[in-house]
Formats: structure tokens, sequence, C-alpha cells
């Protein structure tokens, strides 16, 4: 598997939630993470970052937040230029999905979770 830096928005140190088990995922599976969230912790040894950083040859952003909460990252997430961002269960927006197409960048709508587990990702 090629190296697919990945962003995953949303980064929760809970452990029950699906972005804290995204990272773990991605850290299995040798992919570098970069996990950006509200709350302070870590996952895996990564500390959450709270701001927004430059990122450099970022491939994909991973959501895990809502709708509603996305608007305010629709600029700094364009400005990456990643290649894809994929939009798990509960996180589409037709908004910036097409914000993102306009942007030359591959949308998907489906699971990070099972993409990685079934060899997809």
């Amino acid at each position: 598997m090629t190296q697919k830096k990945t962003l995953v928005l949303g980064a929760s140190p809970n452990s029950v939630r699906f972005s804290y088990k995204a990272v773990k995922s991605l850290q299995r599976h040798n992919i570098p993470v970069i996990p950006i969230g509200i709350k302070k912790g870590e996952i895996g040894g990564l500390e959450i970052i709270r701001d927004r950083p430059e990122i450099e040859n970022l491939h994909t952003i991973t959501m895990y937040i809502g709708p509603a909460r996305q608007k305010e990252y629709y600029s700094w997430l364009i400005s990456l230029q990643p290649k894809r961002i994929i939009f798990n269960p509960g996180t589409e927006n037709p908004e910036f999905m097409q914000m993102a197409k306009n942007n030359g960048i591959e949308v998907l709508e489906d699971c990070t979770l099972i993409m990685l587990s079934s060899g997809k990702y």
C-alpha cells in the first residue's frame, strides 16, 4: 500500500469513537496520520492537533464531524489540496462535496474503517 498521508478531522481521544478507531487502524496499516480535533488528548502516541497546520503532500482527508460543524473548515481543507475526501456515514455534506469536486478533489461516501479492512483504501 502506498503512503497515503491522511488527516482525520474530528479525532477524539475517546476509544469508543469511530475517529479514534480510524486513527488506530491507519497506524496499523502504516499510513501516516494526522489527528485533528477539538479535545486535548492523544491516540496511539499521536497528539491530537487542535489548530489548522499547513500539511504537505496530503492524500486523504477523512471526515468525522457532521455537516453543521464542517463549514468553518472548508477553506482550510481545500487549501491543503488533498487527492480525496472521504465522507464517513453521518458526515455527508452536498455543499462541501460540490466545493471539493470543483477544486479537483475526489469525493467518496464510504467508511474509512471498512475501506482499510477490505484493502480498498
